[in-house]
């Protein structure tokens, strides 16, 4: 494994707010220690650029990056002109936004959710050095921040996806909104809005099937039920209008103990995949590309944001890449890259992940500051 670049941003995460589970991080003038990062046998990993809390990744038609983020309240547009897979330089193209998490790239437009907001930058690519100001698309999302960053994308459908999350830990919202994921038609005279999935606590990663344009998608369990319960969810979505349990079942058939009295498993969809308790999964991406060896051909990679409210004695879980990997016997739960935790603090978060046209892949982290590329050359 080498480091080809080596980067400012080792945090030491404090919790502010113990019931949001909001966290600042104090920047040290530390080199990001990958060299203590696992990797499965042939593949490395170095830096592809240098980005201030990078979040949700995409990639323009020219093959430039853009990069949301939350707390930093900035989106990045990084270039790799000269085709070296490292990033030429990092852009601001639109600032002082509010978490804003969540980008999709659609015909030389760049669409960012902000909140209550779907914002556009037109013609991003031939303007980095003068972006225009975004032109807002709808402000008519909820404005609740707890859980109101957000992952969006354009479906096979080309409608864009769009979850609000729950606006609490645990809660029966009246607004139908809350804890859903959205399908929005932009090219509607007006923009219009379905619940595409109910019953969804907090997404921050999803991703079509290929062969089925099934919607699957992580899911953040509920805190505050124990270091070990409830599980995070992989679900997937196979219909519009179907139901995943929150507030009133965790996981696998998990009641809650204050929303679960009198409710009925069956009428709700259960995991395709329980999860590790509080690993926090975020983005996820099936691999369709060519580097990689074909046993990770089709199998699903998942960023674990990590958790923040264990006790001390049980230690942090998530800071790591998992697969859902597809076996004889359903899927199987496994790590494939872990070393962010290292004792018990993350040096670094993953966040959300990108197979480029080369097969290599791009994982965002929010916490080291960067965005790193990941290669296979066994």
């Amino acid at each position: 494994m080498r480091a080809k670049i080596l980067a400012p941003g080792i945090y030491r995460l404090l919790c502010l707010m113990v019931i949001q589970g909001l966290y600042l991080a104090k920047v040290q003038a530390h080199d990001l220690p990958l060299s203590k990062l696992n990797l499965p046998p042939g593949f490395e990993i170095e830096v592809f650029a240098e980005v201030n809390n990078a979040r949700q990744l995409a990639r323009g038609m020219d093959g430039t990056i853009y990069a949301g983020s939350r707390r930093a309240g900035d989106v990045f547009a990084i270039p790799d002109a000269d085709k070296d897979n490292v990033g030429d330089a990092v852009y601001t193209i639109a600032k002082d936004l509010e978490l804003p998490s969540g980008i999709a790239y659609r015909n030389g437009d760049l669409y960012i959710g902000a909140v209550s907001k779907i914002l556009r930058l037109p013609g991003i690519g031939k303007k980095l050095t003068n972006p225009p100001e975004p032109e807002v698309i709808t402000d008519v999302l909820p404005t609740e921040r707890h859980h109101g960053w957000k992952f969006i994308d354009f479906g096979p459908d080309g409608q864009l996806y769009v979850p609000v999350g729950a606006p609490c830990n645990i809660c029966l919202s009246d607004n139908p909104w809350y804890a859903s994921i959205l399908r929005i038609d932009l090219d509607a005279m007006k923009p219009a809005f379905e619940v595409y999935a109910e019953g969804v606590r907090n997404t921050v990663g999803f991703a079509w099937e290929p062969g089925t344009n099934h919607l699957w998608f992580t899911d953040n369990g509920r805190d505050w039920m124990g270091d070990d319960l409830p599980p995070c969810e992989l679900n997937v979505a196979t219909r519009p209008g179907q139901h995943f349990g929150y507030p009133f079942f965790h996981g696998t058939g998990i009641p809650d103990p204050e929303l679960g009295d009198g409710k009925d498993e069956d009428d709700y969809v259960n995991p395709a995949l329980d999860l590790g308790p509080h690993v926090a999964p975020l983005g996820m991406v099936f691999y369709e590309g060519d580097m990689f060896p074909e046993e990770y051909r089709g199998q699903i990679f998942i960023a674990e944001h990590g958790s923040w409210n264990r006790t001390p004695e049980a230690g942090h879980t998530g800071y790591r890449i998992t697969m859902a990997k597809r076996t004889p016997d359903g899927l199987k739960y496994e790590t494939f890259i872990d070393g962010w935790l290292e004792d018990n603090v993350g040096w670094g978060r993953p966040v959300d992940m990108m197979v480029l046209p080369d097969g290599s892949m791009l994982i965002s982290d929010d916490t080291g500051n960067v965005i790193y590329r990941l290669t296979y050359e066994g």
